[in-house]
C-alpha cells in the first residue's frame, strides 16, 4: 500500500538538526516498500537505540547520537529525503517494526537465524562480541559456572539467547529492559554477572575500573544488520548496495573511529542459516 505524503514537520515530531525525532508512540500509516516511494514521500523513518552508545545514545543536547545515527544520517542523504530518528528499545525494535512506526532499524540488530523469521536483514554494517562479564574475583571460566549465580541480560537480546543456549538449568537469569539497566544491576551487585558486549565491558573499565570487570567466556560473535519487513526486499537490496559503498569509500572506517577511536576490522560475511 502506498503512503500519503507525510509533510515536513510530523506531529510528534522534535527537530533534531537536519533530523526529527518521531516520539514512539506515535502510530505510521504502512511504510514504502521501495527507495523511489521514499523518495517521493520525502522522508525516511529509523528505529534506533538511545541507550547503547557508542553504537546508539543520547548527546549533551539529549539528542540521538552514535555510530548508528551517523550511518542512518548518511543513508538519508544519499536518498535525498530528511531523516526521522526513532528511539526503540532491545524488545521493542521488531514491534515498532512490524507494525510500520519505522521504516527500518538499524539499531545494533544481531542477525541471528531466529530474528530472520520475521524481518529481511541486509549484510552486516557492524559486529562486535558477547561475553560473560563479571568481576574478576568471580570464579567463572564456563558455562557451567554459573550453577546459581545470578546472570543479568538485555530482555530479548542476542546476549539473552546465546546465554540460554549454553547457560544450565541452576544459572538464575534475571531479565532487564535494555543495556543501561543490566550494566547498572552489576554496578549495583544485584547481580554477579552480565551477558554485554565488548562495548560494555570498555565503558565498565573506564567509569568503574574499581569493579575489575572483566570477560569470563565468549557468549557470541554477532555481526549486525539493518532490518526490513518482509516485502521490503527492494529497501533491503538498496541499503545493501549503500553499505557497500561505505566500505568501499572508507567512510564507515571513519564513522567507526570517531565513535570507537580505533579502525573499523572487516565486516563479517552475512550468516548462513
Amino acid at each position: 500500500m502506498t503512503r500519503k505524503p507525510v509533510g515536513r514537520r510530523t506531529l510528534g515530531a522534535v527537530a533534531l538538526g537536519g533530523a526529527a525525532v518521531l516520539l514512539p508512540g506515535l502510530a505510521r500509516r504502512a511504510a514504502a516498500a521501495t527507495p523511489d516511494e521514499i523518495k517521493r514521500r520525502g522522508q525516511i523513518s529509523v528505529g534506533v537505540l538511545t541507550d547503547y552508545p557508542p553504537f546508539g545514545g543520547i548527546d549533551e543536547n539529549q539528542k540521538p547520537a552514535g555510530y548508528d545515527v551517523d550511518v542512518a544520517g548518511l543513508l538519508a542523504k544519499a536518498l535525498g529525503v530528511e531523516l526521522q530518528l526513532v528511539p526503540v528499545t532491545g524488545p521493542n525494535r521488531i514491534p515498532f517494526l512490524l507494525t510500520n512506526k519505522v521504516d527500518m532499524l538499524i539499531a545494533t540488530f544481531g542477525i541471528t537465524e531466529e530474528r530472520s523469521k520475521q524481518v529481511l536483514f541486509s549484510n552486516p554494517y557492524s559486529a562486535f562480541t558477547t561475553y560473560i562479564l563479571a568481576p574478576r574475583s568471580t570464579n567463572i571460566r564456563g558455562p557451567e559456572d554459573l550453577k546459581g549465580v545470578r546472570v543479568g541480560v538485555a530482555r530479548a537480546s542476542t546476549q539473552d539467547s546465546a546465554l540460554m543456549a549454553v547457560a544450565p538449568r541452576e544459572v538464575r537469569v534475571m531479565r532487564f529492559d535494555d543495556d543501561a539497566t543490566t550494566t547498572q544491576s552489576i554496578i549495583s551487585g544485584q547481580v554477579q554477572a552480565i551477558g554485554a558486549s565488548s562495548t560494555v565491558l570498555a565503558q565498565l573499565t573506564a567509569n568503574y575500573p574499581n569493579l575489575q570487570i572483566e570477560p569470563k567466556f565468549t557468549l557470541r560473535a554477532q555481526a549486525n544488520g539493518m532490518a526490513f519487513r518482509k516485502q521490503d526486499e527492494a529497501l533491503r537490496d538498496w541499503s545493501n548496495s549503500f553499505i557497500a559503498s561505505l566500505v568501499q569509500s572508507g567512510e564507515l572506517d571513519r564513522i567507526h573511529q570517531r565513535w570507537f577511536k580505533a579502525p573499523m576490522d572487516p565486516l563479517p560475511p552475512m550468516p548462513q542459516f
